[in-house]
This record gives structure tokens, sequence and C-alpha cells, in this order.
């Protein structure tokens, strides 16, 4: 269990599936369902993280209402990314041992975080790898 803690950042993280500020929710939501994932850091064109769009962030562009049962759906779904993103992104770097990105996702009950090497998003860690790192170390694996 011990080897869980020589664990980085980066002995886990995935490659990071990005999006640009411009693209639309429709195209965000395409994404998420192909590759299983809840979030994707939005980055400008130097991979520079701008925010996180997130399947929240998509639920929450459907403004409902009093007077409106339902917004039309392929109206909201033609909006772009930087409309709806979270722009206060809590991060990590790839030196930042898992034990403390675990303390981060239980505080914050956040699902990813994304991986920045100075200002360029550089990967994806999230709790699945987490627990792949902590199966890992109790067997006594080392990264």
């Amino acid at each position: 269990m011990y080897e869980f803690l020589d664990y980085r950042v980066q002995d886990v993280m995935n490659r990071p599936l990005t999006v640009g500020p411009e693209a639309s929710l429709a195209d965000v939501e395409q994404l998420l369902e192909k590759h299983g994932y809840n979030a994707l850091p939005v980055v400008d064109a130097g991979e520079r993280l701008l925010g996180l769009v997130t399947s929240l962030d998509l639920l929450r562009a459907f403004d409902f209402a009093e007077d409106t049962i339902l917004p039309p759906y392929e109206q909201v779904m033609q909006r772009r990314v930087e409309e709806v993103m979270t722009r206060d992104v809590l991060t990590v770097c790839p030196m930042t041992p898992l034990q403390r990105v675990v303390e981060k996702i239980v505080d914050t009950r956040n699902k990813s975080f994304p991986v920045l090497d100075g200002d360029r998003v550089v990967g994806v860690v999230a709790r699945e790898d987490v627990m792949l790192a902590l199966r890992q170390g109790v067997e006594g694996r080392r990264p």
C-alpha cells in the first residue's frame, strides 16, 4: 500500500481531449458521450486553459424559464462552449502526489482535474485513474 505514496499525477494522467471556446454544445455532448467523460478542458490555440465544460454545464444551459416548458433543444445545443463553461478551474500539475489529488477529489467532489505544465494543458486525471493507482499500490506495484 505504501507504494501508492510514490505515485504522481504524471504516472496516471490521460492525454487530454480538449475543445476550443467556439465549439458548440452539441459537439461537446458528442465527445463526452463517445469517450465516456464528464468534462473537457477548454483551451485556446496554444493549448492554454480557458475553462472546463462539464455535463452539468450542458444541463445548466437549458435555462428553464417560467414561460416555457422546455427550451428548444436544437437552439440550446448550438450555443458556444464559452457561454456556459466554468472559468474558475481547479487544476493539478504533473508532479502533484496522488494522495493530494485524493484530498482534492474528496473535498471538492470533482470527478477530474486538468493537468497543467505551466499554463498548458498536458493531461487530465480522473477518479478512476486514482482508484487504479490505489489498487496497484495495494498490489505492491510502483509507478
